[in-house]
């Protein structure tokens, strides 16, 4: 897949066993890309925590630091991150575009012969949509509290003020880790919030506004 994306692959050979000469490497590239003062952001692709100090200080540069890794990820180093995704819920969403994909390219003809084959495919799909983890108490405060950060004096908060202020708070939060495309659908699912949908004069185009029910807050 490198060559797909025009990636590059670096080499570091290692000087002496027992030492991660690859870590220092980047982060001398890093530091070298963020003095030459031509990028607005970057982005690690790591679970190791040794990368939480180089995340801070390209933040303390100014830089925008988007990070992905596993779910095993070391909470410092997500802290350290404007933004972390995990490559878990990346790659659920491809195998589920794959499986999309093969069930649209089948022919009219051959449907009903692979009518079996391709309801099994979107069943493991469904299951791969499975959240990866559930919405529990911890994730209703973090949502409620970020909703009273921003709301108006009704209680009445834009959603996507709201969910800058949650990845803030959290920049590991993904709608997907819960089983949800977007976090419209995921506020909606929660019946201890209400929503309202608000017309900006664009009949293409409506403002999503959230607040928590009366007697909840």
């Amino acid at each position: 897949h490198l060559l797909d994306h025009a990636i590059s692959p670096i080499q570091q050979f290692s000087y002496t066993s027992g030492k991660n000469s690859t870590d220092s490497a980047l982060i001398i590239d890093a530091m070298d890309i963020l003095y030459a003062g031509n990028v607005d952001g970057f982005c690690l692709v790591s679970s190791d925590s040794d990368f939480t100090r180089l995340a801070t200080r390209l933040r303390e540069s100014g830089k925008i630091v988007y990070g992905m890794g596993e779910m095993k990820t070391p909470n410092p180093f997500i802290a350290a991150c404007d933004r972390f995704i995990f490559l878990e819920v990346l790659q659920r969403n491809y195998d589920e575009s794959i499986a999309a994909s093969e069930v649209k390219e089948v022919e009219p003809k051959k449907v009903a012969a692979r009518q079996d084959s391709s309801r099994s495919r979107t069943q493991r799909a469904t299951k791969d949509k499975t959240a990866i983890n559930k919405i529990d108490r911890k994730l209703i405060s973090l949502i409620s509290s970020s909703i009273k950060d921003v709301e108006d004096d009704n209680g009445w908060a834009f959603l996507a003020e709201v969910g800058n202020m949650i990845n803030k708070k959290q920049p590991s939060f993904d709608s997907r880790n819960y089983g949800f495309d977007k976090l419209s659908n995921l506020v909606q699912s929660i019946d201890k919030f209400e929503m309202q949908m608000r017309d900006t004069g664009n009949p293409n185009v409506k403002l999503v506004y959230v607040r928590v029910k009366n007697g909840r807050r």
